[in-house]
């Protein structure tokens, strides 16, 4: 899904917001080289020492990439700068485009004849392990020993960029891409409009959907919302259906038990559909672009927006102080807090690419302590935060933003993107949703069409596992 996110600047004796001590303590535990699951091989290149791109003679760098939003372009636009002037010799050519169009038009890319040097991936199987199997990204596992990315890095977020060895398991494997951000989806609000109705950021489920009649009443859109993209709705169902526990439906992402045809999938589609009903959300929502209901709600039409931290830097922007992100409130007061995220999308080499080294130079530049405090300073949330995030007032939206991201990891909160789950889920899933915000799709339909979808894929893994496990041979269809 598409990914971004926070901001710094030095507070009066303001508290420091501690970095990530959860995620620092799974890093340290981390072995160089793979994580021990059938990784093997090598790298494109194979290399065994720090590449010098300044010893690669007059290089040009194609770089595609989704990160076309004010915050992350803006830190992607300083580091390649940086990288450029500390190698003269390389010259970074970057595509940047929006998340549905990269989606739409890279596997071309990197299968055409002058494919890119680097990428920008979705994790799950359909893309980064649709793209492994076609043999189209290199893996980075000596580059990830090289360049300390294992120490770097929790093997928690690492895992959700590896692919087995055979191309057919999601999340374990070699290593073939590395994140910038780290992302959830939260809940942006309006302080000015709950402050008119009398209202402050809840500290419940039930006190958030109280507020929503509450707004509603008093003539103001509950929560600003856009689907013409169709990948929003994955995010707003995500954030529902994880209200009845993470480890679920983690469970079904990763394919480890499970079905999708559950009260839990039905209940959050169904509250979807009474949200359309009772106009907590715009009506047309599904002809109304992702971007354009950000900027509705940044401009004031929308007491929420139920959205990533890549949103944070162009909302703060246009609202300054009035703007406020939490993330979904529990079903108990202080209870742990759950949502939709993980980390942005992996920058992958292609397996082709004629510059392999100092491309893995320009993804270890990218993701360095130095890039981290870049990151802030554009108000991008880094995976692994650095010293500018322990600068930043925790009671500014940026604070609140790295706050967050530390209680989700702390408390094991976070829930991976529904669409990492099969090849085809991402249509399925938003297609199935339009339906039912249109009114057109019950709730028990869609989740037996989701069920159909994941049912079919894990059949489908299952007679793979058969085919291995009985070895060289005809295959049962006789192929």
């Amino acid at each position: 899904m598409p990914k971004r996110a926070a901001r710094a600047h030095r507070p009066r004796g303001m508290a420091p917001v501690v970095a990530l001590a959860a995620l620092a303590l799974l890093a340290a535990g981390c072995v160089p080289g793979t994580d021990g699951s059938a990784a093997g091989g090598g790298t494109a290149g194979g290399a065994t020492a720090i590449p010098d791109p300044a010893k690669a003679g007059k290089v040009t760098l194609t770089v595609w990439d989704q990160e076309i939003r004010g915050g992350t372009n803006a830190e992607v636009e300083q580091l390649n700068k940086e990288f450029q002037r500390a190698y003269p010799n390389v010259r970074v050519k970057r595509v940047a485009r929006g998340f549905t169009d990269l989606k739409a038009t890279l596997k071309l890319a990197v299968s055409g004849n002058n494919p890119p040097d680097v990428v920008q991936a979705n994790q799950g199987y359909p893309d980064m392990v649709a793209f492994v199997r076609a043999g189209l990204l290199a893996p980075l596992d000596n580059y990830a020993g090289i360049y300390d990315w294992n120490t770097r890095y929790p093997t928690t977020l690492l895992n959700h960029n590896r692919v087995s060895a055979d191309g057919r398991r999601f999340g374990t494997g070699r290593l073939y891409g590395i994140s910038q951000t780290g992302e959830f989806v939260g809940l942006y609000y309006n302080k000015d409009l709950l402050a008119k109705s009398g209202l402050r950021p809840p500290r419940t489920w039930g006190e958030f959907t109280d507020q929503l009649a509450r707004l509603r009443s008093d003539g103001r859109l509950p929560v600003q919302f856009g689907n013409l993209d169709k990948y929003p709705a994955i995010h707003t169902f995500g954030v529902l259906q994880s209200q009845a526990g993470a480890a679920p439906v983690r469970d079904l992402v990763f394919g480890r038990a499970g079905r999708f045809d559950t009260r839990q999938t039905r209940d959050a589609a169904a509250t979807l559909a009474d949200w359309r009903r009772r106009g907590y959300l715009p009506q047309g929502a599904n002809g109304l672009g992702y971007d354009d209901a950000a900027k509705k709600f940044a401009s004031g039409d929308g007491a929420y927006l139920i959205t990533g931290t890549w949103q944070l830097a162009d909302l703060r922007k246009a609202m300054g102080d009035n703007l406020g992100l939490m993330p979904p409130p529990p079903a108990t007061a202080g209870g742990p807090p759950v949502s939709t995220g993980g980390q942005g999308l992996a920058w992958s080499i292609t397996s082709r690419s004629k510059h392999p080294e100092v491309a893995a130079a320009y993804l270890d530049f990218l993701t360095s302590e130095h890039a981290a405090d870049v990151m802030t300073r554009h108000g991008v949330l880094p995976a692994v935060p650095g010293k500018a995030a322990a600068r930043v007032p925790r009671t500014s939206v940026d604070g609140q933003m790295l706050d967050t991201w530390r209680r989700l990891n702390d408390a094991d909160g976070l829930v991976p993107y529904l669409d990492y789950a099969t090849p085809t889920f991402y249509d399925t899933l938003s297609e199935g949703l339009q339906g039912v915000i249109a009114g057109a799709q019950s709730p028990e339909r869609f989740a037996a069409t989701a069920q159909r979808d994941y049912a079919a894929f894990m059949a489908e893994q299952r007679e793979g596992d058969r085919d291995a496990a009985a070895g060289p041979g005809p295959r049962r269809d006789g192929r």
